[in-house]
């Protein structure tokens, strides 16, 4: 009985811990004051204050782009190297597997970093002007993602049974057709989540893009840490709140539909 006291007391002190900033967050971001030791009643001037602040919206704007492009492409190029490495041997398979988890693994200010260093390599050796801007952060946000779509996708890859696809091509179907109407549907659910797990790093990120971004361009993280240098605005408490409450819905629609399929 103790024991169980015990695990809820901790539980609960660990939802504590691990909520109780964002919720004193998401409190400020309705104060009518501006002060942070005052409450001055509920208001949403903040959030006016946010959708008319355009330097924000653009960056709102940027990041989304950018995010939906790199993780479509991270996606299709993560699914194509899953199925090559999937009909490799053992061994090759298992050392591209480890490769290609080295970036997760790696710090992202090396990461970051590195691509800088590759595109300015890159624009020397094939004498062209290559301006830091939008397509080096796409470039580098679907570098980063395609590990994270490896890593969704080939379990499910794995899964699936070979015998059904050979059956398919027994019959007279094409190698395509047999992959769209056998394999794909199968894999599906693991290319979604690829899908919304780099959709969600590439929202996130913001030392990977400092380093690859050029002037005038900028995404939420970047911004966000550019008005913070210049001092909190409640502003920003508002925009946190919104990508909270966004990511938040996102876990649960998620949460609930993966829940409707285990019990089908």
């Amino acid at each position: 009985m103790v024991k169980k006291i015990a695990s809820r007391i901790y539980l609960a002190l660990m939802i504590v811990f691990l909520y109780a900033p964002i919720l004193i967050l998401v409190v400020l971001s309705f104060n009518e004051s501006k002060s942070r030791a005052r409450w001055g009643g509920f208001s949403i001037k903040w959030y006016k204050a946010l959708f008319q602040n355009e330097a924000i919206i653009d960056a709102l704007y940027m990041t989304l782009i950018i995010a939906t492009i790199a993780a479509f492409v991270a996606t299709v190029l993560g699914t194509l190297a899953c199925i090559a490495m999937n009909s490799m041997k053992k061994i090759p398979r298992s050392i591209l597997m480890a490769v290609t988890n080295i970036p997760m693994l790696n710090a992202d200010i090396v990461t970051g970093i590195s691509l800088m260093m590759l595109f300015i390599a890159v624009s020397h050796v094939f004498r062209f002007n290559f301006q830091f801007g939008f397509l080096s952060v796409l470039l580098a946000h679907i570098t980063f993602n395609i590990p994270y779509v490896i890593l969704s996708v080939m379990p499910k890859l794995r899964q699936t049974n070979k015998s059904t696809y050979e059956a398919a091509l027994d019959l007279g179907a094409s190698p395509i057709y047999a992959f769209y109407k056998v394999i794909l549907p199968d894999i599906f659910p693991g290319i979604l989540s690829g899908f919304l797990l780099a959709f969600t790093m590439s929202l996130d990120d913001f030392i990977i893009t400092h380093f690859t971004k050029g002037p005038g361009v900028d995404t939420l993280s970047t911004k966000i840490y550019t008005e913070v240098r210049k001092g909190i605005k409640p502003e920003m408490y508002a925009l946190s709140t919104l990508m909270f409450t966004t990511v938040l819905i996102l876990v649960v629609v998620i949460n609930r539909r993966s829940s409707k399929k285990e019990n089908v």
